[in-house]
């Protein structure tokens, strides 16, 4: 006969069903036998859980520091102190490569979680390999652009509608170039230690980092260059 007191198991059994996920401490007064009881099913949330949840956060307070700037630039859009705007500023032929060089990105970034979902090692690589040329391709551009614009003298300190334009864009740029770094890592791993259960989470997470990367850039094409160059 078990030493559990009736009411006690039926007390236990009933906390967990309530605790679907199983986040919650142990019962001190729970047998190891009881279903749902032991050490590790009712304990602590695993690591994986935690990092996710902490990449979430990340994120968020990513998008957050991106409204900033965003807020930014339109609080500066038209302190221009007499320079120039955004529609004598750019060359929208160049955002447009920018722009198709950065969404196809995305779509190889996709395509590349594809294959590794079915345990392609080939593909995997051959699309993130894409993904990072198409990258590579969409800071050089932007660089060109910010050297094109200081050799004209048009700079950040010039007005408030430059220092929030160089700061929104320049902001991007950066996150894409650490993202590109990130991305050579996750190739590394993949070469060398396989679609280990970790790696495959670490490529989630790169995965949405970098979609998250084109949905700001799509605010921005159509904030800054596009409103900028119509109005």
């Amino acid at each position: 006969m078990s030493d559990i007191p009736l009411p006690a198991a039926a007390e236990t059994v009933r906390r967990v069903r309530e605790d679907p996920h199983r986040l919650g401490h142990r019962d001190p007064h729970a047998h190891e036998t009881v279903e749902g009881a032991g050490h590790g099913k009712t304990g602590p949330a695993r690591k994986r859980i935690i990092v996710g949840y902490g990449f979430w956060i990340f994120l968020l307070s990513d998008i957050v520091m991106f409204s900033c700037f965003f807020a930014a630039f339109a609080v500066q859009r038209e302190a221009t102190a007499g320079g120039p705007g955004i529609s004598e500023l750019v060359d929208m032929r160049r955002v447009g490569w920018e722009t198709g060089a950065l969404l196809l990105s995305s779509y190889t970034c996709g395509l590349s979680f594809a294959a590794t979902n079915v345990r392609s090692k080939l593909w995997t690589q051959i699309f993130l390999l894409a993904t990072g040329l198409l990258g590579l391709i969409f800071v050089g551009l932007e660089l060109l652009e910010f050297v094109d614009l200081a050799s004209r003298g048009i700079v950040p300190q010039r007005s408030g509608f430059l220092s929030a334009f160089f700061g929104l864009v320049g902001l991007h740029g950066l996150h894409v170039t650490l993202a590109g770094m990130w991305l050579l890592t996750m190739m590394a791993q993949v070469q060398l230690k396989g679609f280990r259960p970790e790696i495959v989470h670490r490529l989630i997470c790169f995965n949405l980092f970098w979609h998250a990367l084109d949905i700001v850039w799509i605010g921005i094409f159509t904030i800054v260059y596009l409103m900028g160059a119509t109005s």
